[in-house]
């Protein structure tokens, strides 16, 4: 399980990644949309030519449910919102703004939750 600053450390990778439009789009899959998460080079397989390595490796585990984790792409069960909205449901009722936006506020949420966090535990 990665540390605090670990996964402050990715949610900002990610964010910057969002950020600069990186799921609009790309050169290296132009044929099909971008898939959060899967596609950000914050994925433990992103441009990984040695062999996929399992998704029980990938920090992001930590904000999956118990009950995904064992899902093909447990990333997507990861709840975006406080009424429970996964990536996977944005890719079956949302739109991509949508989907982006909840994924923004998300990162924003969860840096800013880990890094008070680190902060109480480094005053007490």
């Amino acid at each position: 399980m990665p540390d605090a600053q670990e996964l402050v450390d990715l949610l900002k990778a990610e964010l910057t990644f969002l950020q600069n439009g990186g799921y609009r789009g790309s050169p290296r899959n132009p044929w099909r949309p971008n898939f959060v998460f899967e596609d950000s080079p914050t994925c433990i397989n992103f441009q990984n030519d040695l062999g996929l390595k399992p998704c029980t490796e990938c920090a992001l585990m930590a904000f999956v449910p118990r009950n995904h984790q064992h899902q093909k792409f447990p990333c997507r069960h990861i709840p975006l919102t406080p009424l429970g909205e996964t990536v996977s449901s944005f890719y079956e009722c949302g739109t991509p703004e949508e989907l982006e936006d909840a994924l923004r506020n998300w990162l924003l949420h969860n840096i800013h939750e880990l890094q008070e966090k680190k902060t109480r535990s480094q005053v007490a």
